[in-house]
């Protein structure tokens, strides 16, 4: 009794000093009083808003981690083939257990609707029988938000169509001309409910229709911070020594920064030095301005990277810049590009050499601070076409500031880039980059510049990442799969992603817990966020609460938590309307069974 008593006392002195002791427990079931496994119940409070999330088990039990104190809370219950459950003016540690009560969804277009974006997509998919043809739609119409959410799946006519692809070619997705002719018909034949909500509800009323998640899933919890507005892009995030968080609005120029120990999570945003650049930077100034409507992004930060002195590197992308914030003295400093264009993603070597890919023009830029040289490498182009367009760049974009070339934008034809995407740095100091619309990895030499390319046997690597044995796992972005590469034995293995139907998930990126090797993957398409465990070379999906996730970057934090921003462009199209950063604790599989045995929400 004794041992009880301390423990309890400790236990509260450990809690912050405006935090609740107290959380929600209790049970999800259905009208027949049935437990409902695997429901997503999430609590929220605060504005802008905080949301913790946790899964209800095979009894209907679910059990929040001890909560902020708050004046009250909201609850949401989610679980397809249900109807959600809302209810508000709840506070935690008052009325015993709160048992939540759910509602079986008989309507099969709101069961069509609460179905993850893949599962749309894989009509249109299924209507492209060439592969290349396919892999081409995939690459293309994923590229910045997913595709068969409530948004992209709205059926158009042809003048609106038009528009669609107008604005695509100027965000730089590409199409053939023969796919451009197809999209309208494509789309909206596979797209129209009464051919659509049959073919996706069928067998909506078996057990195996949405199945629960597996058991290792039900003792996750999952936090959301909303940053930003509408009009806002949180692209990547990084987690700084200290704990706090940083990521990058690539829509309105600004850093935020995220403390997620104070209780609701404490946002703060730095505006991005912009000079005299114009909206679209360095791209702006003529009618083909790679920006969408609502934006007011002149540099448009990309990645960012900490450093050892825990200064934060950006590539500003629109602007042409790399850029440093001292997160001491708040300041920053500016480094134009010489050569060059789009700056894209950012690593840091043992070194402290600052790498990055240069995205329009199929270069990589490497910076010393030590010695303040910058060099730009320049990578090869699969053809003499593409070659030859990357070294034109800087006159097209004169031309482009020069003249209206909106009308050739549209078009969206001409040379493809290669684009240079992920890049990371291997054990051994080498540098690895991947090649998405070539579907090839780069090797460099840190010392010597020397460029080897290696063709997947794989289409749409993008972002890479190395453990700690030296092997480098690849997202198949437009082949839905996870690929493991030897760099001794130049050998690839590749594993299916599973998420159904195969073949439609589009993981964006992809990193690695280098404390186990466990591979995190982006379900960028399906609201999820996926787990693999390559000794056993098992998988785990996790659920995620928010519709319309399109995740990037994935970072971790010290205490084993995973996380990654929700970046859809456009960003009315998430649920709520508003970017988020989101955590997810997968926990160490305890028992549902009292408070203790969950761990305390950071910052809660």
């Amino acid at each position: 009794m004794r041992h009880s008593i301390t423990l309890a006392i400790v236990a509260s002195l450990l809690l912050p000093a405006d935090a609740s002791a107290a959380g929600f427990e209790g049970r999800v079931r259905g009208a027949d009083g049935a437990p409902v496994e695997g429901a997503m119940v999430t609590f929220r409070h605060g504005d802008p808003s905080h949301e913790i999330t946790v899964y209800s088990g095979p009894d209907g039990r679910y059990l929040t981690p001890q909560l902020a104190a708050a004046p009250s809370y909201s609850v949401r219950v989610r679980r397809i083939g249900w109807r959600d459950l809302e209810r508000h003016d709840l506070v935690p540690g008052t009325g015993g257990a709160l048992d939540l009560a759910l509602e079986r969804e008989t309507d099969p277009a709101s069961v069509a609707g609460q179905l993850p974006a893949n599962r749309w997509w894989a009509l249109v998919l299924e209507k492209v029988d060439d592969p290349a043809q396919r892999e081409e739609l995939v690459r293309q119409c994923t590229y910045c938000h997913q595709q068969g959410n409530w948004a992209t799946r709205m059926l158009r006519p042809e003048e609106q169509w038009q528009k669609v692809l107008h604005l695509m070619a100027r965000m730089g997705a590409g199409l053939s001309t023969e796919m451009r002719e197809r999209i309208p018909t494509l789309f909206n034949e596979a797209y129209d409910l009464a051919t659509a909500v049959p073919r996706l509800t069928r067998g909506m009323h078996e057990p195996d229709f949405a199945p629960p998640p597996d058991p290792a899933v039900h003792t996750a919890v999952i936090e959301e911070w909303a940053v930003g507005h509408r009009a806002s892009m949180q692209h990547d995030l990084v987690v700084h020594h200290d704990g706090r968080i940083y990521s990058v609005d690539m829509m309105q120029d600004k850093l935020y920064r995220l403390d997620p120990r104070v209780p609701g999570g404490e946002r703060r945003s730095f505006d991005v030095p912009r000079g005299d650049l114009p909206l679209g930077g360095v791209f702006g100034g003529g009618g083909a301005t790679p920006a969408p409507p609502n934006t007011n992004a002149h540099v448009g930060p990309h990645s960012l990277q900490v450093d050892p002195q825990g200064g934060i590197w950006i590539t500003l992308a629109l602007g042409n810049q790399i850029a440093r914030f001292d997160t001491g003295t708040e300041e920053w400093t500016i480094l134009p590009l010489e050569e060059g264009y789009y700056p894209h993603t950012l690593r840091i070597d043992p070194r402290g050499r600052i790498w990055y890919t240069v995205a329009a023009s199929n270069h990589v830029g490497v910076h010393d601070p030590a010695t303040g040289t910058h060099d730009w490498i320049r990578l090869p182009a699969p053809t003499w076409g593409q070659a030859v367009a990357m070294r034109m760049l800087p006159f097209f974009l004169w031309l482009n500031r020069t003249f209206d070339l909106s009308d050739a934008a549209a078009a969206g034809e001409g040379v493809q880039a290669p684009i240079p995407y992920g890049i990371d740095i291997a054990p051994d100091g080498t540098v690895w980059i991947s090649q998405l619309n070539a579907h090839r990895l780069g090797r460099i030499d840190p010392d010597s510049f020397d460029v080897e390319m290696i063709d997947t046997p794989f289409t749409g690597p993008r972002r890479l990442r190395f453990d700690s044995r030296g092997n480098l796992w690849i997202p198949g972005f437009s082949s839905s799969l996870l690929a493991r590469f030897d760099p001794e034995t130049r050998e690839f293995k590749t594993y299916p992603l599973p998420i159904e139907p195969l073949g439609t998930e589009t993981p964006y990126a992809l990193n690695v817990d280098r404390r186990t090797d466990t591979v995190w993957i982006c379900g960028t398409n399906s609201d999820t966020l996926i787990r693999f465990e390559p000794d056993s070379e098992r998988f785990t999906v996790y659920p995620l609460p928010t519709r319309v996730t399109y995740t990037r970057e994935i970072d971790f934090d010290e205490d084993g938590g995973v996380w990654t921003s929700n970046s859809n462009m456009p960003t009315w199209q998430i649920e709520g309307a508003i970017p988020k950063l989101l955590r997810l604790d997968p926990g160490a599989g305890a028992p549902m069974g009292t408070l203790a045995a969950l761990p305390a929400a950071r910052g809660d």
